[in-house]
């Protein structure tokens, strides 16, 4: 590698470690507008990174991005959740789908959330090399964000991260999940339409795996139906579909459907994009979608909140001095856990009224 662009990566990486100025974001921001995707990952990295010194530069990021009142709205999107248990194949279906929607000329952003490594607390699986072909292409933007143990593997800066693709100008956001589970519940919060990949099981393995299952799903899809096991994902599929009517239904404007496809011969991605695209369609029309975005808009405020909070409360000096008085009593037994945690939070609410929290927080 050259030495001019070990030295300018060396000089990025710098930056990156320090607190971003207004003509830093001011330079994200225009990029970002102008649908460059150097500048939409630097601004995913930085509303991702955990670094106090980046948080007021990410919050002064978002905001300029921001839906401004009196200009024109932008048109909504789709931000569709991908959940499904290991081996459905759901990279290689959301490649094959990113692929038909950026062929019929839309733009896609595949945020893919995955495992955390322990050393590193980077993403373990990197769908970015699994989705080699979906990468390549110039309507196509796609980002594996480590979970980082947050709760179903929905990643804590995912809302941030799906409103800066939103803001480059990608109209579909595909967020795929780390596998089956709470990862469901949390992430139906933040989408649209959540889709359901399912493998081509059948007997006691379906019972177990549709139990529930479709009550969160607005799209069930039973992948790799192709070669010998063509029979069986059709098998599936009619077996999901004879469970729908005994659920309450989701949505108001739409009915859950379940079909097949094939990743790997594309055989069913047509008719994928189709009923994603009839979904978008009947809930725009019932205003189903505007309310949507209303109620994820509260909720992830509400959360964002929460983790504030959090970290308030794990990095306050106050608390870690009480905590440490405390440590021996609890080791003992002489403290139980309950009163241990009203002394902590005494000790927060005490830092707060002295006004110490709020410079602590102001300089983070």
């Amino acid at each position: 590698m050259p030495k001019s662009h070990i030295a300018s990566a060396a000089a990025a990486a710098a930056r990156l470690r320090n607190l971003f100025d207004a003509k830093d974001v001011a330079e994200l921001v225009d990029g970002i507008r102008h649908g460059q995707r150097l500048a939409v990952s630097r601004a995913i990295t930085l509303v991702e990174s955990t670094r106090p010194q980046h948080k007021q530069s990410a919050a002064a990021l978002l905001s300029q991005l921001s839906f401004r009142p009196g200009s024109a709205p932008p048109p909504l999107g789709l931000r569709v959740g991908i959940s499904g248990p290991p081996g459905a194949g759901k990279s290689s279906l959301i490649e094959a789908l990113g692929c038909a929607l950026v062929n019929a000329g839309e733009k896609v952003a595949v945020l893919a959330i995955d495992p955390s490594s322990a050393q590193t607390g980077g993403a373990i699986l990197g769908d970015k090399t699994r989705m080699s072909k979906l990468s390549c292409l110039d309507g196509a933007f796609v980002r594996p964000t480590p979970s980082r143990g947050t709760l179903g593997g929905v990643a804590r800066a995912t809302a941030d991260a799906v409103a800066v693709c939103e803001a480059a100008g990608f109209t579909w956001t595909l967020i795929e999940t780390v596998g089956v589970g709470q990862s469901e519940v949390a992430v139906s919060r933040l989408c649209d339409c959540m889709a359901l990949v399912m493998p081509p099981v059948g007997g006691d393995e379906l019972q177990v795996i549709k139990r529930g299952i479709t009550e969160l799903a607005d799209l069930v899809v039973v992948n790799k139906a192709d070669g010998p096991t063509q029979l069986a994902a059709r098998r599936a599929a009619a077996a999901f579909r004879g469970t729908l009517h005994f659920h309450r239904a989701v949505r108001r404007a739409w009915t859950a459907r379940v079909q097949t496809a094939s990743a790997l011969t594309g055989e069913g991605v047509g008719a994928l994009v189709d009923n994603l695209r009839e979904y978008r369609q009947a809930l725009l029309a019932s205003g189903e979608l505007q309310q949507l975005r209303r109620d994820q808009a509260i909720h992830l405020a509400w959360k964002a909140a929460e983790e504030g909070l959090l970290e308030d409360l794990r990095s306050s000096q106050g608390v870690q001095a009480a905590l440490g008085t405390l440590r021996p009593q609890l080791a003992a037994g002489s403290l139980g856990v309950r009163p241990a945690a009203e002394a902590m939070l005494a000790a927060l609410r005490a830092e707060w009224s002295s006004g110490q929290g709020l410079v602590e927080g102001i300089r983070r």
